[in-house]
């Protein structure tokens, strides 16, 4: 029970829209004032309150489970919101920073109603929100943002939610030892944050010493390679963070391979089926989860809101948790690991949950 709480209060290249999946259905859903610039709103979203609204939802990269859930949230809020059409689609691979930027912009061109991307650059994407924001269309970042980050952004205080690696670890390892970090997108906002947060952690912990600090490029079989390199340099490595789901799965299979089960403490971040499956054979002592559901789910009725009903936007702390052997089968991390629209992972605090019925 200890460890259910939200540690903060609080993953084919394409070039332009292609193959996406709808969601539409009924139940319409009437807050908060914006310190960034979404695109339209007021009266034009006003008059549009009648019209199935086109919302297009791009993630860093389709094929990972992490996105699925994601796609989920969205597709929810559609259905329980009436007359929306989620518009999915994503490169294959979070490293086509390029493929992202003309998908989006073929959206754009499309002029779609809304807007909804997970950046992945936090630089390279700054032109796209500007030019959403010049066309007049609602734009939002889920997960990893931009920088400068000029509209509200749904996703996890991933500084803080790598300090709690930290101090994992740090109780893990009875305040001593030699631990690595294991990136995946250098320039990533989320990457980076995650990078930020360790290291700051830490720094509250003398006796643990980061020996390695190397990036899988968002790749599970990079991700194995690397970490063999890793623990072949150092043998005597006491943890390891990697710091999302191919880099997680990557790393669980060596530490597997040579039989350092128990022996290295490893903490990951996100919960595909492998890694919960690599949580309950022990290869992982922890798993940082976030709630990409909620992500697709707010962001979507945000949107929608903010069209129909001149609704503003500011950001949100999606939330994060802990998730361990012995809370993984609790009723409420049940639903962070497995959501679904008829068990949504969202608490009745959701400032967003008041524009939709959810029976």
């Amino acid at each position: 029970m200890a460890l259910t709480i939200p540690v903060v209060a609080m993953a084919g290249c394409s070039n332009g829209p292609s193959s996406a999946s709808s969601s539409t259905s009924s139940a319409p859903g009437s807050s908060t004032s914006s310190s960034s610039t979404s695109g339209a709103g007021g009266a034009a979203g006003a008059a549009s309150a009648g019209k199935k609204l086109n919302v297009a939802v791009i993630p860093k990269a389709v094929g990972f489970d992490y996105w699925t859930h994601v796609k989920a949230g969205a597709q929810c809020a559609a259905q329980k919101l009436g007359n929306v059409n989620i518009e999915w689609n994503g490169v294959s691979a979070e490293t086509d920073v390029t493929g992202q930027i003309n998908m989006l912009n073929g959206y754009l061109s499309r002029h779609v109603d809304a807007l909804i991307y997970a950046a992945t650059d936090a630089k390279a994407l700054v032109p796209v929100t500007q030019k959403a924001q010049q066309a007049k269309i609602p734009v939002y970042n889920i997960d990893s943002g931009t920088t400068p980050q000029t509209v509200p952004l749904f996703a996890t205080d991933n500084v803080q939610g790598a300090k709690e690696v930290a101090k994992l670890m740090n109780t893990a390892l009875h305040g001593h030892g030699k631990v690595a970090l294991l990136e995946f997108q250098p320039g990533s906002m989320t990457n980076d944050q995650r990078k930020q947060g360790f290291i700051e952690g830490l720094k509250k912990y003398p006796g643990l010493k980061l020996v390695s600090d190397q990036a899988d490029q968002s790749d599970a079989n990079q991700a194995l390679n690397v970490t063999n390199n890793i623990l072949t340099a150092n043998p005597d490595l006491n943890g390891l963070f990697a710091s999302n789901e191919p880099g997680v799965i990557g790393a669980s299979h060596a530490v597997s391979q040579r039989n350092l089960k128990g022996k290295v403490v490893m903490v990951g971040w996100d919960a595909a089926p492998d890694e919960v499956k690599a949580l309950s054979s022990g290869e992982i002592t922890a798993l940082i989860v976030q709630n990409p559901f909620r992500m697709g789910f707010d962001s979507v009725v945000a949107a929608v809101e903010h069209i129909r009903k001149g609704v503003a936007v500011t950001k949100e702390d999606t939330g994060v948790y802990v998730v361990t052997t012995k809370n993984m089968n609790q009723q409420q991390m049940k639903a962070i690991l497995a959501p679904s629209c008829t068990n949504p992972p969202l608490k009745s605090s959701d400032p967003w949950l008041k524009y939709v019925h959810m029976k």
